[in-house]
């Protein structure tokens, strides 16, 4: 019997065909391309977990010298700030007097 329209029936049996020579071949090839498939697909999952892991440590390796780096400018400025150069001096009498004259651990 052929039918005019092939779409007509569309359920598991519309695809399925009776025997042959060639269909334990196809259904073999089938089977070898899907763990195939499954192996590159595995295989690119774990090089991206990978590729993903190695971004992460760098990032991380360059906040942590980032954190370095902004501590050292934070105090660079703060000392900068603190030792300007500039002693304050009043008038006591008839002599003048400086303060911040002497420095800090010596």
């Amino acid at each position: 019997m052929i039918q005019s329209d092939p779409f007509a029936q569309i359920d598991f049996n519309a695809r399925r065909r009776s025997g042959g020579f060639l269909a334990p071949i196809v259904w073999l090839g089938g089977l070898i391309a899907t763990a195939l498939a499954v192996t590159v697909g595995a295989v690119l999952a774990v090089l991206t977990a990978a590729a993903v892991a190695v971004i992460a440590l760098v990032a991380g390796v360059v906040v942590f010298f980032a954190g370095f780096a902004f501590r050292a400018r934070r105090a660079r400025s703060a000392r900068a700030r603190q030792d300007e150069g500039v002693i304050d001096a009043q008038k006591v009498g008839d002599t003048w007097v400086a303060y911040g004259w002497e420095r800090e651990g010596r």
